[in-house]
């Protein structure tokens, strides 16, 4: 069960619609089920066309009391599919602080403001579906746990996936009680998924469980549409002339950084030919950050050398790595999955990353890329210098990097991972 995502493709959207496919393609009965509005993808989606507690009906019961009590009559049509779609569209810029009241009631699932929805998700899932497990996309959806388990005895899984950044963003004194909710909650939980070892013991912290209830799988991807083999990346450069370009592809605001890797190009440009070729998902409540960057490169005299694309599809996508020297992702807080590097790898590009959250466990103790200062534009700029003033270290660490997403990396590997942990919940 996944939350959609406001018509942005995220990383959770990516990586559980790869999972169900991988699981579908093993013989696994798999579902994926959006929550709140549908799910968004750059590949095949295999999400249900039902969305379980549809993002309006949610909303009207958190703050107009009257629909807490309404019909399934009356609620149906606000469940529409092209209404929600028209709402992906236009939530994407809500902040954290906007939805506290809403995130806490949530969490308090049957006791909530949205108990009715809840109790018409449970029995569903009891009566057409009857499933064995039932896998949460993030700790924000754990108040849906104890009447899912109460309506169907299936198993409790949750993923973990950055929810501290959402949480944390939240005033008192309702992140206060969120945590001290999902501390609650937890026990409800058969077992939780973390992408890495580094977020698994943090968020082990956070909700007072022990670490062993963590199960660490990172996160697979479809490796078939990435090169057999590694790229030639000094032909790369040739091709171009000597140019060279540093990739970026993140969701476009402050968080992921790119303002940072615009500030790190002064540093670059005396010593080298760079250029910033950068992409992600884009909301309407965004284009003032990316408006923003490119001020900041003009008024330091690089606009010509950044270009930004906007949302891309699969095939943008794939040209964009195959058409950069290093990539990097210069996020400003610890990054729980960073996705974007597992497909930079898969790509055979170096990977330049904060020496936080997942990155070091992602570059494999810098044998696929280099780590920085978090927040260091200079020092930014000092390691992707590293790479680009040298090919042969640069071919080395794409080298070591196409490898690692072949033997860690794999979707394959993933949903193996994922159907023994389901096994072992019998």
């Amino acid at each position: 069960m996944t939350a959609g995502a406001g018509g942005r493709i995220c990383g959770s959207c990516l990586h559980d619609n790869t999972l169900v496919r991988a699981l579908r393609s093993r013989g696994v009965d798999a579902l994926l089920v959006p929550a709140y509005v549908p799910t968004t993808t750059d590949e095949e989606n295999v999400a249900e066309r039902r969305v379980v507690m549809g993002g309006v009906n949610v909303w009207l019961q958190e703050h107009v009391p009257l629909f807490r009590h309404t019909p399934a009559w009356l609620d149906r049509p606000l469940d529409a599919r092209p209404l929600l779609d028209w709402l992906s569209r236009r939530t994407g810029g809500t902040r954290p602080a906007d939805v506290a009241g809403l995130t806490v009631s949530s969490l308090r699932g049957e006791a909530g403001n949205q108990r009715k929805e809840v109790a018409r998700l449970a029995a569903w899932l009891a009566a057409d579906v009857r499933p064995d497990v039932v896998h949460l996309s993030n700790a924000l959806l754990l108040g849906l746990a104890r009447s899912i388990r109460a309506a169907t005895g299936a198993r409790i899984v949750c993923s973990l996936s950055g929810e501290d950044i959402f949480v944390d963003a939240i005033p008192e004194p309702q992140r206060s009680e969120i945590w001290s909710l999902l501390r609650d909650r937890a026990a409800e939980v058969d077992a939780f998924v973390a992408l890495n070892e580094c977020f698994a013991g943090f968020m082990a912290e956070r909700l007072a469980v022990r670490r062993e209830r963590i199960t660490v799988i990172p996160a697979g991807i479809d490796l078939a549409v990435f090169p057999d083999a590694p790229p030639d990346l000094a032909s790369r450069r040739r091709a171009r002339g000597g140019r060279l370009v540093v990739g970026y592809l993140a969701r476009a605001c402050r968080d992921k950084g790119l303002d940072q890797l615009v500030q790190s190009l002064p540093h670059l440009v005396p010593s080298h030919d760079v250029e910033i070729l950068a992409a992600g998902a884009t909301v309407d409540a965004e284009r003032d950050y990316i408006a923003g960057c490119a001020r900041l490169a003009g008024s330091l005299g690089v606009a010509d050398r950044f270009r930004w694309l906007g949302q891309v599809d699969r095939a943008e996508k794939l040209r964009l790595l195959g058409a950069v020297d290093v990539f990097a992702m210069p996020t400003v807080h610890p990054e729980a999955k960073g996705l974007p590097v597992v497909e930079a790898l898969a790509a055979g590009v170096p990977v330049v990353a904060p020496r936080h959250g997942a990155f070091p466990e992602l570059v494999d103790r810098e044998r696929a890329g280099l780590l920085h200062h978090p927040g260091d534009p200079a020092d930014l700029a000092r390691v992707v210098a590293a790479i680009l003033g040298d090919e042969y270290f640069a071919a080395r660490l794409g080298g070591h990097a196409h490898a690692l997403a072949r033997t860690k990396h794999s979707a394959d590997r993933m949903a193996d991972d994922h159907r023994r942990l389901y096994a072992s919940l019998d």
